[in-house]
């Protein structure tokens, strides 16, 4: 039994069927979670370290790393089933996508910091550090979340595509014995 299996096992009946239902969306926001670990982590330790000056450059670097987890992460994961173009076509796809997020992401962090003046001298550290991940690690990256889910359906891994991946995950000697556990779209 896989891990998304066994949880879906412990949650109640008529809440199990809403999240099998939308699957892509719960992988998809799992997989963000952890991006957003790598994306922070990145970002302070090079905030705090390397780039303390310049903290946009910090969070985009942060950003880049984050985004090549995600594109492993959904790729294999959240969107498994769908896509099927090329690997090569699907990445550049991906990546296109991912870059205008970045920008997406990095606006209200910019607007923060240069706009409304919110950093050291203007404004105590504590207060800028709670303006930067305010406005880099929740607003960007929630408006970023819904520009990406939008855009990796819709271009990247498109649902009329899918049935060739579909296909091969039915094929036992594409599988080589890989066992595949999917819940039935209700």
């Amino acid at each position: 039994m896989t891990i998304v299996e066994t949880v879906l096992s412990r949650v109640p009946k008529p809440l199990r069927s809403v999240l099998i239902k939308h699957r892509e969306l719960l992988k998809f926001a799992i997989v963000g979670g952890t991006t957003f670990l790598v994306d922070n982590g990145v970002w302070y330790l090079l905030k705090l370290t390397v780039l303390e000056s310049k903290p946009t450059t910090a969070k985009a670097v942060a950003i880049i790393v984050a985004t090549i987890v995600s594109y492993v992460l959904n790729s294999e994961w959240s969107f498994r089933t769908r896509g099927g173009r090329e690997r090569h076509h699907e990445a550049a796809l991906f990546f296109l996508i991912s870059g205008v997020a970045i920008a997406v992401n990095l606006v209200p962090l910019y607007v923060s910091r240069y706009v409304l003046d919110l950093e050291v001298p203007h404004v105590p550290f504590w207060a800028q550090e709670i303006a930067d991940f305010t406005s880099g690690s929740i607003i960007g990256m929630l408006l970023a979340m819904v520009f990406r889910f939008w855009g990796f359906k819709k271009w990247v891994f498109p649902d009329e595509l899918g049935h060739r991946r579909r296909d091969a995950d039915d094929d036992p000697e594409e599988t080589e014995g890989a066992q595949v556990h999917e819940f039935p779209a209700r």
